[in-house]
């Protein structure tokens, strides 16, 4: 296989204009979508995430025309309208690229390849951790990485505009500016509201959960302690925040269930939500067997305990 040359490679550009139609280039596993990551998620077009917009499969082969024809419909308006658009796919065949390439002059922004040299042992190693759905072969991998070393001479003969190899960008500045933002905006920096309280619980739950959760402030159910209820229709789930959940100062959450204890008991029994898994254990009923379920008045299920009290439930009623 031919090595990637550094010391003999086109005169580069490091900067990438805007508008531009980037163009990333690189075998599976090359780390283009980290690449990627370093423009709005609204810049960036991948084949993968179309399929799973048409088949509800990423993975899905079959579904690529589908995926394909949407591709191109959105990659059209945005340069229609000079919206730098980052293409994150291997783009290793000339005839992709020369596609991508008659789209953007027909619009009239310049083309840009990113060329991602990342060799082809890592790409390879990088196919474990991966579903198998959207596990690339190693043949695979080794003839899209030898397509990329092959084509990157004459990528300016196919109408680039600009040539850039990925690690002479400057692109952590882009991704870390986009986070802080983001981070700020979530703390009122920027002069807004920000999250406040709810910061917490997006740390635990995720952001989705945001729009359903809801303070019942002046709730005695948690015995003083601040209520929430998470709602969707006649769903609906409570919550306490636990100012010592661990006993050692720590604020974190406990989600109302059934005694553990006696099926009958109509008093609280809570058990520790870590994340949002034990929301929905909590919600199938699952998390009832969660052995930290504890019952305001029963405590938490003990066989022997039970058979206990159940014993002096029955002497008190036949003597």
């Amino acid at each position: 296989m031919k090595p990637f040359r550094m010391d003999n490679a086109l005169p580069i550009d490091t900067t990438i204009h805007d508008p531009s139609l980037v163009c990333l280039i690189g075998a599976a596993g090359s780390g283009k979508s980290t690449w990627a990551s370093t423009w709005p998620d609204t810049q960036v077009l991948e084949l993968d995430r179309f399929r799973a917009l048409v088949s509800d499969d990423a993975g899905c082969q079959g579904s690529t025309d589908d995926a394909a024809f949407a591709f191109q419909a959105v990659l059209e308006a945005r340069l229609a309208r000079r919206k730098t658009t980052v293409v994150d796919a291997t783009n290793c065949e000339k005839s992709v690229r020369a596609d991508l390439i008659a789209t953007a002059r027909r619009h009239g922004v310049p083309t840009v390849a990113l060329v991602i040299p990342t060799p082809a042992s890592v790409c390879i190693d990088r196919q474990k951790g991966r579903p198998v759905n959207r596990r690339v072969p190693e043949p695979v991998v080794r003839a899209q990485h030898a397509a990329m070393v092959d084509a990157f001479p004459g990528l300016p003969a196919e109408g680039f505009d600009h040539v850039v190899i990925a690690e002479n960008t400057y692109r952590l500045k882009n991704l870390l500016q986009r986070l802080s933002d983001a981070r700020r905006a979530d703390l009122g920096w920027d002069g807004s509201e920000g999250l406040g309280d709810m910061l917490l619980v997006r740390r635990y739950f995720g952001p989705e959960i945001l729009p359903m959760w809801r303070w019942r402030d002046g709730s005695q159910l948690a015995d003083g302690d601040r209520v929430a209820e998470v709602r969707l229709g006649a769903d609906s789930l409570y919550l306490a925040q636990r100012l010592d959940i661990d006993g050692e100062g720590d604020v974190g959450f406990e989600v109302l269930m059934g005694c553990p204890v006696f099926a009958d008991c109509k008093n609280a029994a809570w058990a520790p939500a870590y994340n949002i898994t034990d929301l929905l254990r909590a919600l199938t009923g699952e998390l009832i067997y969660d052995p930290d379920v504890r019952c305001t008045i029963h405590g938490q299920d003990d066989p022997e305990g039970r058979a206990d009290l159940e014993a002096q439930a029955m002497e008190a009623i036949y003597g």
